[in-house]
């Protein structure tokens, strides 16, 4: 029996030894004829690879910023409990319950945000929010070395900044065409959101040329959907060959962390601006001296025009480039120095990057003709009475009431000389008037091209015009002239 119980035990090994190899010579076999990776997974894994070589190679070049600001708030009146009091009675108690006078108390303000070397001899571009104002700057390298930097200049109206460390052969970014981006091609973005540095994320371009988001004066701003967050800001957004082709600056959320919507400044925009700041001292922008709109398919052929592109002009500033061209209100700009017009904000940027002095060449539309003439550009710097009583008229059919500018009224609204014309003092909500933007205190000038000194003008003109068909305003605002066209 135990002779039984021994073979037993070596049958039962052997079985065991037979049934493992035999699963060991299955994986192995199985193993040998796995099917080679699909082409979509090549793909996936080049794309993986390109982003790991831009990231590598851009990354020696992004640096993060920390900057303090000392700041004086409220102040201290040395009476016992204070800040429990202030919890009950506001900050501003011991001026309400005590005649004490108080003591500033001091804070230091703390950011965080990101930069890129541009220069092997130290220069960093970032945005202006991060630096400006600054008392102090330490800017930490990718190799964990830290630098005290100092601001080269800001210019507040792109949100642009230039500082420097002193520091030789630092690793440059390679900076790109931001005019030759394409929608929907892949981007990193490298920076040091919530601190935490030398981060990247991947996306796409998501559009171009976006403006009027209220970030800066002048936006033309890359739209991406590569992560970007609170300390990102400054940082490089590069192509695939590893240039830089933005500066991250802004995201659009109601969160405050990201929501997939982000913004860069083009780096053409941002080298134009870098340049002038480190070989200048300041931003010089060119400057026509006109107020210009954006063209609506109405205005247009009130005008007689059926172009698609250009811009209006509503506005002539006296003695100006444009006054000194002869140029008019009422022109259409089609193209500047060669340059189709698209929009109001393109034709903003286009003409602040124009070097003052330069002559150009403006192809316009006046009364559906086409003119050609010559301005020179200048320099953008830091930028009679009426007749008629003052009688009030009401145009349902407009939405607003009108009373006659006299020089009292004028110089009562803070409106300055005006040339005559009526004064808008209530639009009604929902009225075609309120949703065509004209607003209280705004000047109707002219009323299908004829000029208005008074509300028996503005009556007479209105009543050559059919609302089904439209009708041009040219009315001021703020100082600006502009056209509307009302149509019911």
């Amino acid at each position: 029996m135990r002779a039984w119980r021994g073979c037993g035990s070596v049958l039962g090994a052997l079985v065991l030894v037979l049934v493992m190899n035999g699963g060991l010579t299955s994986r192995t076999a199985a193993a040998a004829v796995k099917p080679p990776p699909s082409p979509a997974i090549e793909q996936a894994r080049a794309l993986s690879k390109a982003f790991e070589e831009v990231a590598s190679s851009v990354k020696p070049s992004v640096v993060n910023i920390n900057s303090t600001k000392k700041l004086q708030v409220g102040g201290r009146s040395g009476i016992p409990n204070e800040d429990r009091l202030r919890e009950f009675f506001g900050d501003d108690f011991a001026d309400r319950f005590f005649a004490l006078p108080r003591q500033p108390r001091d804070f230091v303000q703390r950011g965080q945000g990101t930069g890129v070397i541009v220069s092997a001899d130290g220069y960093i571009l970032t945005n202006n929010h991060v630096v400006g104002g600054a008392d102090d700057i330490v800017v930490k390298l990718a190799d964990n070395r830290e630098f005290p930097a100092k601001v080269v200049g800001t210019d507040e109206k792109t949100d642009l900044a230039v500082v420097k460390i002193d520091a030789k052969n630092l690793p440059a970014a390679e900076l790109g065409d931001s005019d030759a981006v394409t929608v929907g091609e892949w981007v990193l973005a490298i920076g040091n959101p919530f601190g935490l540095s030398q981060t990247v994320t991947a996306g796409i371009i998501s559009a171009k040329g976006r403006a009027n988001v209220g970030i800066a004066d002048y936006e033309d701003f890359l739209q991406t959907d590569a992560a970007i967050n609170p300390g990102n800001s400054g940082g490089p957004l590069v192509n695939l060959d590893g240039e830089v082709i933005g500066i991250n600056t802004a995201i659009a959320t109601r969160t405050g962390s990201y929501q997939g919507v982000g913004f860069a400044i083009p780096v053409n925009m941002a080298k134009t601006i870098m340049e002038a700041i480190i070989h200048e001292g300041r931003v010089v922008r060119g400057w026509m001296g006109v107020a210009i709109q954006n063209l609506t398919p109405e205005l247009a052929r009130s005008f007689g025009y059926e172009g698609k592109d250009g811009v209006l002009i509503g506005d002539v500033t006296g003695g100006g480039p444009a006054d000194k061209a002869g140029l008019q209100v009422g022109d259409i700009l089609v193209k500047i120095d060669g340059k189709t017009a698209t929009d109001m904000n393109q034709v903003r940027n286009h003409v602040a990057g124009i070097k003052p002095g330069t002559k150009v060449k403006i192809e316009l539309v006046r009364e559906g003709k086409p003119k050609e003439v010559t301005l020179e550009i200048g320099e953008l710097e830091g930028g009679a009475g009426a007749t008629g009583g003052a009688t009030r008229e009401t145009t349902e059919d407009l939405g607003l009431t009108v009373q006659t500018l006299t020089p009292e009224l004028a110089e009562k609204l803070d409106l300055g000389a005006e040339e005559g014309g009526v004064v808008v003092t209530d639009v009604k909500v929902g009225s075609l008037a309120e949703r065509e933007g004209i607003r209280v205190r705004d000047v109707i000038i002219s009323v299908g091209g004829q000029k208005i000194r008074d509300v028996a003008g503005f009556r007479a003109a209105l009543k050559k015009h059919d609302l089904k068909e439209g009708v041009r305003l040219q009315i001021k605002s703020g100082g600006v002239k502009r056209f509307v066209f009302l149509k019911r």
